[in-house]
């Protein structure tokens, strides 16, 4: 049994088969949606938090596999009336062949995980979201072609959860993953591991992307943090903001623009970048579904690409 809690506990090779697995099965959806190879498992949903795309490629990822997925609200759990997370854990894993959660706290995942008997997905914590981050790379490499090597600059938190998650994935395929960020904003060693030696620091967003393959950001204020956004929007902005002259510095027009959506158009993004022939926003948020698809075939099933059942789904 496996968890997909930060994607630390998975080695590069895994990673990489995952986003191969990805791709074959972005390819067979357009010749089917159902691919019945989950049939009569049960997926539990678990958001404390709101979400746009994280539900709903999870949740159709799910029912195309043939699984049926079951969501639960906070406030429909017992959770709201004080039971400890290690009892639900244990309860729901006698329903569910596994559990994924949106948790407000790392350490509700790390708490689920130990006293649940199926594999637990971290749906987003306030340290790691590695179901974007396995997106993001699979967008990579399709608009890229390669990931060892390619050069990724993040502009902005250097501590986002995003961020942690695409440096920690980033170092374990060989990609050089770069941060433009102020002090006090700088990736924290003690969230990234062994991938912190990796990523290069920068304070200049101007010197971050110069010859970037990929410009990313992300919001500057996530959930969580409303009270503290006056005073981050005035440590980022207008400096870390991902606007045409920024885009000036690459010095080239060959790079894509990233952002793990929503975007506050007009803070960490314009408008006219984001809608841009660089952005590939919409792609990524597509490649949710597939990469979903992907984890759950490999955490309940142990399937792989090079494995019959899915490569089987090239001839659909």
């Amino acid at each position: 049994m496996r968890h997909l809690l930060s994607l630390r506990e998975f080695s590069g090779e895994e990673i990489r088969k995952i986003i191969d697995a990805s791709l074959i099965l972005k390819q067979a959806r357009r010749i089917s949606k159902k691919l019945e190879l989950l049939e009569g498992e049960n997926v539990a949903l678990i958001f404390e938090k709101p979400s746009t795309r994280t539900r709903a490629s999870f949740t159709v990822a799910a029912a195309e596999l043939g699984a049926h997925p079951v969501y639960y609200r906070r406030d429909e759990l017992q959770l709201v009336r004080g039971e400890p997370i290690k009892d639900i854990a244990r309860v729901l894993s006698r329903y569910h062949s596994l559990i994924a959660a949106r948790v407000y706290r790392h350490s509700t995942l790390i708490e689920m995980a130990r006293y649940s008997s199926v594999p637990v997905v971290n749906l987003l914590s306030d340290l790691y979201h590695p179901l974007q981050a396995l997106a993001d790379y699979m967008t990579i490499m399709e608009k890229r072609g390669r990931l060892r090597g390619v050069k990724i600059a993040f502009i902005g938190d250097g501590r986002d959860n995003v961020f942690n998650s695409l440096a920690i994935a980033g170092a374990k395929l060989g990609a050089e993953v770069r941060v433009a960020a102020p002090p006090g904003y700088q990736p924290d060693p003690r969230l990234l591991g062994e991938a912190y030696d990796a990523v290069r620091v920068y304070e200049e967003p101007c010197e971050a992307v110069k010859g970037a393959d990929v410009i990313y950001t992300d919001v500057f204020v996530s959930m969580g943090q409303e009270s503290e956004r006056d005073k981050r929007l005035r440590d980022f902005l207008p400096k870390y903001q991902v606007n045409r002259r920024l885009l000036d510095c690459v010095g080239g027009e060959d790079f894509i623009v990233m952002h793990c959506l929503p975007a506050h158009r007009g803070e960490e993004i314009t408008d006219d970048v984001l809608e841009s022939r660089y952005s590939v926003v919409f792609d990524q948020a597509e490649n949710r579904l597939h990469t979903a698809k992907a984890v759950l075939l490999y955490l309940l099933r142990g399937i792989l690409p090079q494995d019959s059942i899915i490569a089987g789904t090239r001839e659909l």
